[in-house]
């Protein structure tokens, strides 16, 4: 394969992921790998978290190290826009008007920020989470000692808001739920990280819209749609993120939430795959799914690169992801959007337990919080599908490998 050449859009977690493996897997064709920020690939969650803080530097966030890309002569091209994907022709088109050809073509584009549109969204000070510019940005106004509006109770969102706190901030979080995280944890876990942040000193502000930012030049206001006027030194918006598509839409791929990939992370299109955020990917055990975490990065990525090089193996890992909140960790495992009924194991008024989402008996979900070491006996639960008795799963006296 030393004559093909196998690009891929999008140099972040998954795509510097997916160039890595061609290589480890023997392939000896020319690796393309575009980017549009400046940076070499790095990974987002010290964004919100310690690389906020100060604690770690940019180094720590990086992929792989400086030299990488060249000892396994990746072509690295940062700063490099692509403005048109032809597949009839098999070539991508670059903002300079380059066509580079390809063999195979992986899109790793991921996803991107919503951003509001009320009155006074481009004032300075409104900021929004995506890169470490950013996180920069937030931690200047965190140290700073300004009052801080976080926007959204997502995981962005309670994760800038911790880090935020950590830092000194007076933080004030306006969510449209009653809860944060109701919409994927539903209200009973999402009350306790309510009151995790409440404890924390956080302002909770439930069931707030935000009706505009108010300030001469710079944000200095937060007015919501109860009538209130929140003093503000900055503003975080964290109200979900868009898969980027439109590179995969002018094409003519299809897309739907996410551009749509078989088990194999095919696209429509003829020997072009996508994975990570992006991807709205055919599971063999829950169907149609895209998911927006770390781990689906770190390994759909290489799956990814393992098809394009001819692999008939599905992805058909079990969605995780794990959030440090303060000194509240979680890791969750599976994939839940409806349930019966929520279980918990162990005691949610000490933050240790671990909860686990139920639908006709089965496991949809778990998430371990201040628990440790049993992702494994989760991850075999939800993947098994076999039905459990609540009240055993709720025993810690019952060892979860016997359910």
């Amino acid at each position: 394969m030393a004559d093909q050449t196998f690009v891929i859009v999008g140099a972040a977690l998954a795509g510097a992921k997916a160039a890595e493996e061609l290589r480890e897997r023997g392939f000896d064709g020319r690796v393309v790998l575009i980017g549009q920020e400046e940076s070499r690939p790095y990974e987002r969650p010290p964004l919100s978290k310690d690389y906020l803080r100060g604690e770690a530097d940019r180094d720590k966030a990086y992929v792989h190290d400086e030299g990488f890309y060249d000892e396994r002569d990746i072509d690295l091209m940062t700063g490099t826009a692509v403005t048109a994907i032809d597949t009839a022709a098999s070539e991508v088109e670059l903002g300079g008007g380059e066509r580079i050809r390809y063999d195979r073509l992986l899109l790793t584009t991921g996803a991107e920020p919503r951003r509001l549109t009320i009155p006074g969204a481009d004032l300075d000070g409104v900021l929004y989470l995506r890169e470490l510019d950013d996180s920069d940005a937030i931690r200047e106004v965190a140290k700073g000692g300004q009052p801080l509006v976080m926007v959204g109770a997502g995981w962005i969102g309670a994760e800038v808001a911790a880090s935020a706190r950590q830092l000194g901030a007076e933080v004030t979080v306006l969510e449209m739920s009653s809860v944060p995280l109701e919409r994927v944890l539903g209200p009973e876990v999402g009350a306790v990280y309510r009151d995790v942040h409440v404890d924390q000193g956080v302002q909770f502000l439930a069931e707030t819209v935000v009706e505009a930012f108010e300030g001469s030049g710079r944000v200095e206001r937060v007015r919501t749609s109860d009538g209130r006027s929140l003093e503000a030194g900055a503003v975080v918006v964290g109200v979900g993120v868009a898969p980027r598509t439109q590179l995969a839409e002018a094409a003519g791929l299809e897309v739907d939430n996410g551009v749509l990939v078989d088990a194999r992370l095919r696209t429509s299109a003829e020997n072009v795959f996508a994975a990570g955020d992006v991807a709205n990917h055919d599971h063999p055990q829950f169907g149609r799914l895209r998911v927006e975490h770390w781990a689906n990065a770190l390994n759909q990525g290489p799956a990814a690169a393992r098809s394009m090089l001819g692999s008939d193996d599905p992805y058909e890992r079990v969605p995780y992801f794990f959030s440090d909140q303060y000194d509240v960790g979680m890791e969750y495992s599976g994939y839940a959007t409806g349930w019966d009924e929520v279980v918990f194991r162990g005691d949610t008024g000490a933050r240790e337990f671990i909860a686990f989402w139920l639908k006709d008996g089965r496991v949809q979900a778990g998430m371990n919080v201040n628990v440790w070491d049993v992702t494994d006996p989760i991850q075999e639960l939800v993947r098994s599908q076999r039905q459990v008795d609540a009240a055993r799963l709720r025993d810690t006296d019952v060892p979860l490998e016997e359910l």
